[in-house]
């Protein structure tokens, strides 16, 4: 198996190979992920919904701005009604919601979704949450998703290209899993990367990351600009 610097594994994919569509009924336990997201979040506002959806059916749960937490959350349910192909030596890997979060301001409503610069956030949403399934893979703790190869901007707003999955760090530990009686789900917050950063987590691991996150205060938090962790200041004309 290919392997980046950091001895991490690389999948590469190309088109899917499946020409069946597999009709998927709602989410399985989207009342236990609900009840989940207003314990540890706080009270969902709407859900997005899916008309027809392939293999899983992924709905978007959406916890509006609060004054304890100034910003919108949006949390899947679906894509944990189907186990990943996980290797056999990942343990108890096999399910996974995943969040992403918002700044307050940002504009969220069917009509805004028309414009790629509100919508591209959902879309990623949905998209991860179907990948595994779509490519009989599966997602996890670090695992990057770039845009295209080469990964291009998620949107004309913003330099950012590459997502990653990482435990949520504005929520408490105990949003991280929700155990059921037949499976535990894991959730997984959604940081969009710059190509350097990206460059730094082949070469040395995610963790190598994390040094620059807490400097610059990184967060769940989505900033569309923020300053880019992995990029030396110029001084003196030097880099």
């Amino acid at each position: 198996m290919e392997k980046s610097e950091s001895g991490a594994p690389i999948y590469r994919y190309t088109a899917s190979n499946r020409n069946d569509f597999e009709l998927a009924s709602g989410g399985e336990h989207i009342d236990d992920i609900s009840d989940h997201i207003e314990k540890h979040i706080g009270e969902i506002h709407m859900v997005f919904h899916e008309l027809i959806s392939d293999q899983v059916h992924i709905d978007v749960h959406w916890v509006q701005p609060t004054e304890k937490r100034p910003f919108h959350t949006l949390v899947t349910s679906g894509m944990s009604d189907k186990a990943m192909n996980t290797p056999e030596d990942v343990i108890d890997c096999d399910y996974a919601e995943i969040s992403i979060c918002l700044p307050a301001e940002w504009k969220i409503s069917e009509e805004d979704f028309k414009d790629e610069n509100n919508y591209w956030p959902i879309r990623w949403l949905k998209q991860i949450a179907r990948f595994p399934h779509e490519y009989n893979t599966w997602v996890g703790y670090g695992h990057t998703i770039p845009n295209g190869n080469p990964a291009e901007p998620f949107a004309p707003n913003t330099k950012l290209n590459t997502m990653v999955l990482l435990p949520t760090i504005v929520f408490n530990e105990d949003f991280h899993s929700l155990k059921l009686a037949n499976k535990t789900i894991d959730f997984y917050s959604l940081i969009p990367l710059y190509t350097e950063e990206v460059n730094v987590k082949i070469k040395k691991g995610v963790e190598a990351l994390f040094d620059g996150f807490d400097k610059h205060a990184v967060t769940d938090i989505l900033e569309i600009n923020r300053p880019n962790t992995a990029k030396r200041k110029k001084l003196f004309g030097l880099f």
